[in-house]
């Protein structure tokens, strides 16, 4: 049920981003079908990226627990997307409970930080994963 949960937080993240940038002249998101593509893509990194696995104990061992270790980097890399896309879904909603005009140049840097913030929360939960089933 907690992932779930995730999922549907990333999904409704997916929702607000993609709503503000469908009211500007951006042009990306004009269909339905791209905005339940962008709510699954928000959907997938909040389910894979948010509830890491515990790290092998072969790397535990390994690698220091000091900053810079292979366990750390995946959870730092899963906290920035995290925080990124929460930040992205925060300057949408309140955009559009504001009701402020979404520029183009605005709707297209808020798009693409929160694109880019989901891609880290799913490529941490992919290693992650990796990681479990390779050791």
């Amino acid at each position: 049920m907690e992932r779930t949960g995730l999922a549907l937080a990333g999904g409704s993240c997916g929702l607000f981003v993609a709503a503000y940038t469908a009211r500007s002249d951006f042009g990306l998101i004009g269909s339905d079908g791209v905005i339940a593509v962008v709510m699954m893509y928000g959907a997938a990194g909040y389910y894979l990226g948010i509830d890491l696995p515990p790290a092998p104990k072969l790397i535990r061992e390994l690698s220091p627990r000091g900053f810079g270790s292979r366990a750390d980097a995946v959870e730092v890399l899963s906290a920035a997307g995290t925080f990124l896309t929460a930040i992205m879904a925060v300057i949408a909603v309140s955009s559009i409970i504001l009701d402020e005009v979404a520029r183009p140049q605005g709707a297209r840097a808020e798009f693409w930080g929160w694109v880019f913030g989901a891609s880290m929360q799913i490529a941490a939960g992919i290693i992650a994963r990796t990681r479990t089933h390779i050791s």
